[in-house]
């Protein structure tokens, strides 16, 4: 008997994985350039549109190269502007919130994104959700609010800048899911960078010189050049890990994968600023992580119930 070769998913399988981690790696350097050009004087929002920016000028040179199309559709058009709002949201909230937080205390916060995710396509889709995964995300929530309770202490109102994270990048990723069905993930990475610029630009030159200090802008100098095109750079580069992880391996594979991108903030937040998670910090993190791994894991076996239950009959 003859033993079958594996399929060509299954050789890259383990280049997925590898990918996935080098996401949890490259994205923390994502939040460090943006911390450090933010603590430098740096106004938040021309931290967020310097991310779009950089990213756009790397990622068209990538989709001629590729000899990728770039015509859109006026639905997908559509689609992709309301994703590049989510994300401008996202990124102006996040950045907020690690410019005066700790970068692990920042990331665990936004990382209750996944319950908000499963709470929104139970009520948007009709997804099942059952009781188990309903009290994960319950437990969760208590986890963040361990993180939370603290930061409030300590920085006040804007230590919940991470929560706006979360329920943005959550709906962005439900637009994603389709937006995903229409372009490869290269041109979708083009088209919401420039129209990312295109919201924030008309923001920021509004706002210059205006009550709200984080929508002024300033003229970089020195190191403040090279964060800036850091913040870019690397969204650029660990996204396009990230989306070519998932082009491989499956994503019930790569989920759990992701939260070792809190251990990657932690060290790297005090190797470079000397930031160390309290004890109830870190409570609070280790009850966000299993709480996502319990979803994970619950979500793993209501897929194969449901792929068990459309299996046809054997003869």
């Amino acid at each position: 008997m003859s033993i079958a070769a594996p399929s060509a998913q299954t050789d890259r399988i383990l280049p997925g994985i590898l990918l996935m981690l080098a996401f949890c790696v490259l994205a923390p350097l994502l939040d460090v350039c943006s911390k450090l050009a933010a603590e430098g004087g740096i106004p938040v929002g021309q931290v967020t549109a310097a991310r779009f920016l950089v990213q756009c000028a790397l990622m068209l040179p990538v989709a001629w190269i590729m000899g990728l199309s770039l015509r859109l559709a006026g639905r997908a058009l559509a689609l992709v502007t309301l994703r590049a709002a989510l994300l401008v949201f996202s990124t102006f909230s996040f950045v907020s919130g690690i410019a005066v937080m700790p970068l692990a205390d920042a990331l665990a916060i936004a990382f209750v994104e996944p319950f908000i995710l499963l709470i929104l396509g139970y009520f948007l889709f009709g997804d099942q959700v059952g009781p188990r995964r309903i009290a994960a995300c319950v437990v969760g929530f208590g986890g963040a609010l361990l993180v939370i309770q603290p930061s409030l202490q300590a920085f006040g109102l804007i230590a919940l800048w991470p929560l706006g994270t979360a329920f943005s990048f959550a709906f962005y990723m439900l637009v994603t899911r389709r937006v995903s069905t229409m372009m490869h993930p290269v041109v979708m990475q083009v088209h919401t960078s420039w129209t990312g610029i295109l919201i924030c630009l008309p923001i920021l030159l509004a706002m210059n010189d205006g009550p709200i200090p984080d929508l002024d802008s300033v003229m970089p100098q020195g190191w403040q050049w090279l964060w800036l095109f850091g913040v870019g750079f690397w969204a650029a580069v660990s996204h396009m890990c990230m989306t070519q992880a998932l082009a491989w391996a499956p994503a019930a594979t790569l989920a759990p994968l992701h939260y070792f991108e809190i251990v990657v903030a932690v060290l790297l937040g005090f190797l470079i600023f000397g930031d160390l998670p309290n004890s109830l910090t870190i409570a609070g993190i280790v009850i966000i992580v299993g709480s996502g791994l319990y979803i994970i894991h619950r979500e793993r076996l209501a897929h194969k119930v449901r792929t068990t239950l459309v299996l046809p009959e054997e003869p």
